[in-house]
């Protein structure tokens, strides 16, 4: 059988024996091929829960509209369109209106990557700019403590919109909804204190109502006030196949379960090795993107088994912290103890793969040395065809399992 496993804005391709495969995780459960276009106006047309944005609209002057950054996959240039167009028919003016790119802690974006994400409408005519940590308020604490900082050009608006794509998250339970408020717009003290929750029980993938991550992430989300939602399902090949509209978070609770109904996965049995990929570009980018393909597969590969990641990493570690706490990440029990001591965001990520590699060994496809790879605990692999054949000519029976674009993976119970 050949694979086409995505790497960066190429793909690998490899051929793999159907009798070692023991399953694909890859796709959606059913056949989605309406248009696009007809599925963004649809949900505008009858947002849950809500007014039409151009009756909210109606007798105000100002709106902001949050969205994704170049690390996610989020085709906002898609939508922003209709979105800008309602506001425009309830009577605001396109000078009045601001999209904000939620970066959260990572890099700022060049004016080419600004028009990509946003699209050459958006760009051209309503004012496009990055969140800035520097420039943020205090508006309040959560019930968990979080001290809710918000970038304050998100504030001063008379309605605010938020948008992004649903999927699973590894600790937050899913992305989308409020998530583009908290970590989207916030300050690192806000998402350090927000993430310090991910160890906590219920803090896993796939959960919402009892996941003090998420549930955190959701108060954030009110105290900030968020009128109105626009989040977007997409397939394997970032194409838009679902979108929910309206209230938050009666609308992202509809979108979640349309997204359970088309991506939860199963496997009866693990696997000696299971290949897996974030996706290719964007959400490879960097390993601070490509570590949740690890996490979402873990349940997938058996005790002392092999994951095989292949992620570019074009941009490296992609953060600072997290680099630094890699090279710690071979020793479990000391990275885990100094996060519990003190919380520190982009560590978290570390720790996450060091209890990984307590259970299971990581090769990496991707653009870093063979220096650099095994300094952060894992193997470098050069060539993932010649491996998998020298594999399985050891043990014909070997079991593989497939998750080319990083798909969240259960083992069921």
């Amino acid at each position: 059988m050949e694979i086409k496993i995505p790497y960066g804005k190429g793909e690998i391709k490899l051929n793999i024996l159907d009798r070692n495969i023991v399953d694909i995780i890859s796709g959606e459960n059913g056949s989605f091929n309406m248009d696009e276009n007809k599925i963004i106006i649809e949900v505008l047309k009858k947002p849950v829960e809500s007014k039409k944005l151009s009756w909210m609209a109606r007798g105000k002057k100002s709106a902001c509209i949050v969205a994704s950054d170049i690390t996610r996959p989020c085709p906002s240039y898609k939508f922003l369109p209709g979105i800008i167009k309602e506001l425009n028919e309830g009577g605001i003016k396109n000078r009045n209106i601001k999209i904000v790119l939620g970066l959260g802690i990572h890099r700022k974006h060049t004016e080419d990557e600004k028009r990509k994400l946003v699209g050459d409408f958006a760009y051209e005519h309503v004012k496009v700019i990055d969140s800035d940590v520097l420039k943020s308020k205090l508006i309040g604490m959560t019930s968990r403590g979080t001290p809710v900082e918000v970038f304050e050009e998100v504030l001063d608006s008379e309605i605010l919109i938020v948008t992004g794509n649903i999927e699973y998250h590894y600790f937050a339970g899913y992305s989308g909804g409020a998530k583009a408020i908290m970590p989207g717009v916030c300050t690192r003290n806000s998402i350090q204190s927000n993430h310090s929750m991910m160890m906590n029980q219920g803090a896993t993938a796939g959960n919402f109502f009892d996941n003090p991550v998420r549930q955190d992430i959701e108060e954030a989300g009110k105290l900030t006030g968020i009128d109105f939602i626009f989040n977007v399902i997409l397939d394997d090949k970032k194409n838009i196949i679902g979108a929910v509209a309206g209230k938050n978070n009666e609308a992202y609770v509809e979108g979640i379960r349309k997204y359970d109904s088309i991506y939860k996965r199963e496997v009866s049995e693990t696997a000696d090795i299971v290949l897996t990929s974030q996706g290719g570009y964007p959400k490879d980018i960097n390993l601070y993107q490509s570590q949740k393909a690890l996490e979402n597969v873990k349940e997938a590969v058996a005790i002392n088994g092999t994951i095989i990641l292949v992620a570019s990493c074009c941009e490296g570690f992609g953060e600072d912290v997290f680099e630094q706490w890699m090279s710690g990440c071979r020793d479990y029990e000391a990275i885990s103890r100094k996060l519990k001591k003190k919380f520190v965001l982009g560590g978290h990520k570390a720790v996450v793969i060091s209890r990984l590699l307590t259970r299971a060994e990581v090769l990496l496809y991707s653009d870093f040395s063979r220096h650099q790879t095994e300094k952060i605990g894992f193997k470098k692999i050069e060539n993932i065809q010649s491996y998998l054949d020298g594999r399985i000519s050891q043990n014909n029976r070997i079991k593989i399992i497939l998750v080319p674009t990083g798909r969240f993976v259960r083992l069921k119970k």
